[in-house]
């Protein structure tokens, strides 16, 4: 397949802005791949990896590379793709001012405006640390979006953190709601009582998406990163975090959530769980609660009764075809916890299943979907956003993947997340099912179902029940927390 490659120099975006580009390009016709990104080795040696780019220039981090590959005029969509990268940003300006030039760091932004509080940081992880330092410097909270920052600088960062009496949420924390406010990939939810602290994404948007809809509301839903739990972080962000709630006077009850820590830290969350001025629930993911038994618990400690269950439409029948009597299931997912925790609950009921994903009682495998048996995969994982978008917000690897995994005969059942919310694809819920209408009947006119846990609310951009009503129509069936729907296909296999 033809490709083509330019650099644009000293022209650096945030990886937010790069992930959006991608997208956009990647969806012109004849296109099958764009990727924008930063010129850093570990970004071109990726790429090269991935097969895009086979004559490595040096590495120059402070340009900007862009890699298309398809058909058509490759040249003239570079140079378009280039103008788009080289417009000046643009931005309202502080609330009753005029907009002018852009702050070119984070003490100009804070000079020009001192009623900023927080720094959303999303540049490549070499840079991310030194970034994160001068907005604490400045005063600030910062909300780390940036991967691959040493385990060393998250230590040093949270500990500078905590001695200025600031909070760092991250590495890697893509979600957060601070005073009703989605941030990176997070959900439009209804202000209330249970405030959130979680070492996942999704999780997060998962049960703070199952609260709003139940009629509760949330807080303040911290991010920690992933490896906040970890011994050698000692779960500073978390610690922090909880600091906050117990001063937020909204709230009145904790919910934790995270996969286990390790041991140490475990007893010190146990000890401050008891001291509480509220109730606390824990969710560690994989041992015995999901995210949403987590969620009805949070409920009713807040109420005293159980949440309402949700009613959702049902699917269409499929016209001209029928379900696959017997297989396997596979999983398809656009984010990593919600792809374990389905992992684990099939392992806890005794099936053998193959994954990417580290849950217990699985067998890791890079490439799940070519082994035999009941298949979990995380296609946001690193291995699979090489070059790319992550699936949230490009979902064209994953439906190429769901068209081959329908053509094998041994498929049953197919299981996908579509979340909803900012930070993701406009419209997640139209192309998953103009594809899933497109699966071509095998032998006898089968087809495997296709099921959809969808994670989001009503005030979402996309709107959960439009969102609903678009996949139900194309015959997906749709549930509202991924646990349910796990359970649902472990009690109905063949």
């Amino acid at each position: 397949m033809p490709s083509a490659s330019r650099f644009v120099p000293q022209c650096y975006r945030d990886s937010v802005s790069l992930m959006q580009l991608s997208r956009r390009f990647s969806g012109r016709p004849g296109i099958t791949w764009a990727s924008a990104q930063m010129g850093t080795a570990a970004n071109l040696s990726l790429l090269k990896e991935a097969g895009v780019l086979t004559d490595l220039p040096g590495p120059r981090p402070e340009d900007l590379l862009l890699v298309l590959v398809g058909e058509g005029d490759l040249e003239a969509l570079l140079e378009e793709a280039e103008r788009e990268v080289r417009a000046p940003p643009s931005s309202p300006g502080p609330a009753g001012k005029s907009a002018g030039a852009e702050p070119s760091s984070v003490r100009e932004a804070v000079r020009a405006d001192p009623s900023l509080d927080l720094a959303l940081i999303s540049v490549p992880g070499d840079y991310a640390a030194g970034e994160a330092l001068k907005a604490l410097a400045a005063g600030l909270d910062v909300m780390l979006f940036s991967d691959n920052v040493s385990l060393e600088d998250e230590v040093l960062l949270k500990i500078e953190a905590r001695r200025r009496g600031r909070l760092l949420m991250g590495p890697d924390c893509g979600s957060a709601i601070l005073d009703g406010t989605p941030l990176g990939f997070a959900n439009a939810v209804r202000r209330g009582p249970v405030g959130v602290v979680s070492a996942s994404g999704t999780g997060l948007q998962e049960v703070t998406s199952l609260l709003d809809r139940w009629g509760l509301g949330t807080s303040q839903a911290y991010g920690t990163g992933g490896r906040d739990l970890h011994e050698e972080v000692g779960g500073l962000a978390a610690f922090s975090s909880i600091e906050r709630l117990v001063l937020d006077p909204n709230t009145r009850c904790l919910l934790f959530l995270s996969k286990p820590p390790s041991p140490s830290v475990r007893d010190r969350l146990a000890v401050r769980f008891r001291t509480l001025p509220f109730p606390a629930v824990a969710c560690f993911l994989g041992e015995d609660t999901t995210l949403e038994e987590a969620a009805r618990e949070a409920y009713r400690r807040v109420l005293g009764v159980d949440p309402p269950r949700e009613a959702l439409p049902a699917p269409a029948p499929l016209k001209d075809r029928s379900p696959r009597p017997t297989g396997y299931l596979r999983g398809l997912y656009s984010g990593g916890t919600l792809c374990a925790e389905a992992a684990w609950l099939c392992a806890r009921a005794g099936l053998r299943t193959s994954s990417n994903v580290g849950a217990p009682g699985v067998l890791p495998l890079r490439n799940a979907w070519e082994s035999q048996g009941h298949t979990f995969v995380d296609l946001g994982e690193d291995e699979f956003t090489r070059g790319r978008p992550h699936p949230m917000i490009d979902p064209s690897l994953r439906l190429s993947r769901l068209a081959l995994e329908a053509e094998r005969p041994d498929t049953f059942r197919i299981l996908l997340d579509v979340v909803l919310g900012h930070g993701a694809h406009p419209d997640p819920a139209g192309p998953l099912a103009a594809a899933v209408l497109a699966l071509a009947p095998g032998g006898g006119g089968t087809v495997p179902e296709v099921w959809a846990c969808v994670t989001g609310t009503e005030k979402d951009p996309q709107g959960f029940s439009k969102s609903v009503g678009t996949l139900s129509e194309a015959g997906i069936r749709c549930f509202g927390s991924n646990a349910s729907m796990t359970a649902e296909a472990l009690r109905t296999l063949p």
